[in-house]
């Protein structure tokens, strides 16, 4: 029964519904009418939107807690390593540094003809470095200690052997060239 009703005063009321806009300012008048009656101080008109700010300063800590936890726990595995064996930060920073000068004598001797060979071999290396990382996290992740430090030191080894070759092979190259250009008349 009582959807009837609702029914019955829709129907009555059906064409006296107002849908017409109020005029301009008629917010404006009626909070001063109610201000003079009651009293009340005015309500503000625009609010802050308060959830774009600190969406983009959420975004701003989360990326720059990623970026730091990636900053140390890079430093945190070379602490670790020299934690577990004081000789392996060693023998590391000794052929670290080796293969850092031959890298820079390396770059020294690049030539148009040796470019190539030399952009081949700074991949290689790179390669043999991310091997490199990889052991360290297995050494840390407490694998056989003996065979990875091995393996560690094979890597170390097998940058150096390959720098040298390279090396080698570029003074085969510089000669190769001064021969050409000796026996090259105008």
């Amino acid at each position: 029964m009582e959807k009837d009703t609702i029914y019955n005063l829709f129907d009555k009321l059906q064409d006296k519904f107002d849908f017409e806009e109020p005029d301009n300012g008629h917010q404006n008048r009626f909070l001063k009418k109610l201000e003079a009656s009651k009293g009340v101080v005015s309500v503000k008109k625009q609010s802050f939107n308060w959830w774009k700010p600190l969406s983009i300063a959420a975004s701003a800590v989360i990326l720059l807690s990623l970026g730091f936890g990636m900053f140390s726990s890079s430093q945190s595995v070379d602490k670790q390593v020299a934690e577990i064996s004081s000789e392996v930060s060693q023998t590391q920073f000794y052929f670290a540094s080796l293969i850092e000068e031959q890298v820079k004598e390396l770059e020294n001797e690049s030539t148009p003809e040796t470019k190539k060979i030399i952009e081949d071999t700074m991949v290689q290396l790179q390669k043999l470095e991310a091997n490199y990382q990889l052991l360290e996290r297995d050494l840390l992740n407490g694998g056989n200690s003996k065979l990875i430090l091995s393996a560690m030191i094979t890597n170390f080894q097998t940058r150096i052997d390959l720098l040298q070759d390279v090396l080698s092979q570029v003074e085969n190259i510089k000669k190769l060239n001064n021969y050409h250009d000796e026996n090259f008349t105008i």
